[in-house]
């Protein structure tokens, strides 16, 4: 059975682990209707969430950590037919649908990287797919029972469950890389004291790759706005899409392949 069912509970703590989201040179606009505002559903749905959550939908160790990944201990294992497999369980709290997008979701994964979600069977480390109170995952493979949240209330969505998956493969969002600056000017005055941490930029190993307007990873122009104003505003033309697509972008399976040498 492709789906192994059953509700899990973490045993492992969550850490994050260095910023693994990428990019150099040009960047690349969004090139696709959106067809679901995946930025307001995610901070909507993790508003009063009870996890500790930075950047809205990453999951965090009560003591706050930033790691550095030591000698790759927190990516997935490639395996010796060159396949990286992440093993999964999902919960049976799922409708029959609910698990035909998520499974829809994985599919690009499968068809366009070396990665390969699969039914767990005894693997210590894993990823226990949940319904709980949001949208969010920790960053990296993190060891033992790892939960990814996709709410039946409004994350079961293609482009959510990718952006989520995508955190646990040892991705952040696109808009906190190391050289944002170059790309999108960040408005302070539209965002709260208390959340503009979600904006702290990170010491990230762009791997020599775009930043890429169009990630799936990139949150939208009003993310954690307190009047409705833009908060992040692509340079030099503000009129450049931004925010969650449909699926991943080229640039996002480049990176997947690049990080993982598939």
């Amino acid at each position: 059975n492709w789906w192994m069912q059953g509700n899990m509970e973490p045993t492992a703590s969550l850490s994050i682990l260095a910023l693994l989201l990428l990019g150099l040179s040009q960047a690349v606009p969004l090139m696709e209707t959106q067809h679901v505002d995946i930025t307001r559903n995610i901070l909507t749905i993790n508003n009063g969430s009870r996890e500790l959550l930075v950047e809205g939908d990453i999951v965090l160790p009560r003591t706050r950590n930033a790691l550095v990944c030591p000698s790759n201990n927190c990516f997935w294992k490639k395996s010796s037919n060159g396949l990286v497999l992440v093993p999964f369980t999902v919960s049976n709290d799922f409708s029959t649908s609910d698990r035909s997008v998520i499974a829809g979701a994985m599919a690009t994964f499968h068809s366009k990287t070396c990665i390969r979600f699969v039914s767990r069977t005894f693997e210590a480390d894993y990823l226990s797919i949940q319904s709980r109170d949001g949208c969010y995952s920790a960053v990296g493979r993190q060891g033992g029972v790892q939960v990814v949240s996709l709410s039946r209330n409004g994350c079961v969505y293609h482009g959510i469950a990718q952006h989520e998956l995508n955190h646990a493969l040892g991705f952040y969002h696109e808009h906190t890389r190391s050289d944002r600056d170059r790309y999108v000017r960040i408005n302070w005055a539209n965002i709260s004291p208390t959340m503009q941490y979600n904006f702290n930029k990170e010491n990230t190993n762009n791997l020599n790759t775009p930043y890429d307007y169009s990630s799936v990873m990139h949150y939208g122009k009003t993310a954690f706005s307190i009047n409705g104003q833009d908060t992040i505003t692509p340079i030099p033309d503000p009129s450049v899409p931004i925010g969650q697509r449909v699926d991943l972008s080229a640039i996002d399976i480049k990176r997947i392949n690049i990080l993982y040498n598939c």
